[in-house]
């Protein structure tokens, strides 16, 4: 197979995952930006976790809603829980890398705030315990999964799982998921059509 031809192998593949996925699940993307807008809306906020590929997800899609995804509108309240290196570290350091985002969320979490978990796998020890927390401490829960879904699935109250077992794939799907929940968070607080 020459270059040409795996690019555009790779190419429809991805796109035959992300059509299947919106096609079966739109219903639970609906359900998961009402879950989001209304915690805005009563003046929550969005905690955003993940690791490696997921954590960039994470803080891609909180730069998205405290700036301006595509419209002027009021700057909403997200933060990636990725990106303080300083917590991460004593964290990880002086208790233990599964608390990284539980201790962060048992900090800055409130009920009625959305928890968001980005695992592949749905099974990193670190986002189990962040959606254990954050359910126990009344916030709502959203999991970009991948696979089966792994632990965190029937941990949250929306599970969005890219049933498939390539990381990229799954990965592919979840930002453009990220994308169109920016978009219809974006629309529902937009000052111009």
């Amino acid at each position: 197979m020459t270059p040409v031809e795996r690019i555009r192998e790779l190419a429809r593949e991805s796109v035959r995952v992300k059509e299947r996925f919106f096609e079966e699940r739109a219903e639970d993307v609906a359900r998961a930006a009402e879950l989001m807008i209304a915690a805005l809306r009563a003046g929550g906020k969005i905690l955003l976790f993940g690791n490696g590929g997921s954590a960039a997800d994470a803080q891609h899609i909180a730069a998205e809603l405290v700036n301006r995804y595509r419209r002027s509108r009021p700057a909403l309240a997200a933060m990636a829980l990725t990106t303080d290196t300083s917590v991460l570290t004593s964290i990880a350091n002086d208790v233990a890398f599964e608390e990284v985002f539980s201790r962060q969320i048992e900090a800055l979490g409130e009920p009625g705030d959305v928890a968001v978990a980005i695992s592949t796998s749905g099974r990193s020890p670190n986002v189990v315990r962040a959606v254990e927390t954050a359910r126990r401490l009344g916030l709502r829960t959203i999991g970009l999964l991948g696979r089966d879904g792994g632990l965190v699935a029937p941990l949250v109250d929306v599970p969005l799982v890219v049933p498939v077992q390539e990381t990229p794939r799954i990965q592919e799907v979840h930002i453009t998921l990220g994308h169109i929940l920016c978009e219809l968070i974006e629309s529902a607080f937009s000052e111009t059509p």
